[in-house]
């Protein structure tokens, strides 16, 4: 029997593709917990969950970044120290 006969097999010819993820919009207001702290790994994280958002991007100063708005994504702006100093969707 090949490995790939079928059985345990997840995908099949009749199958539907999954549903769209719902949208997760960010609120800027709830990241503003992070301004002031450091840009850690989990400060960024929990930023993100407080924000609703579905991603998050950390800006350090004079980085090149898209100007494109995306509704679902947390922008953090840190300092040269690595401090968030700002908090902004888009």
């Amino acid at each position: 029997m090949s490995p790939h006969s079928g059985q345990g097999s997840s995908t099949s010819a009749g199958s539907k593709s999954p549903a769209p993820r719902a949208e997760q919009r960010c609120n800027q207001t709830g990241a503003q917990w992070a301004v002031g702290k450091s840009n850690t790994e989990n400060n960024v994280a929990e930023a993100r969950k407080r924000s609703g958002a579905y991603m998050a991007r950390v800006l350090r100063p004079g980085q090149p970044t898209t100007r494109e708005f995306n509704a679902e994504r947390l922008n953090l702006e840190v300092d040269t120290t690595g401090r968030i100093v700002a908090a902004r969707c888009g």
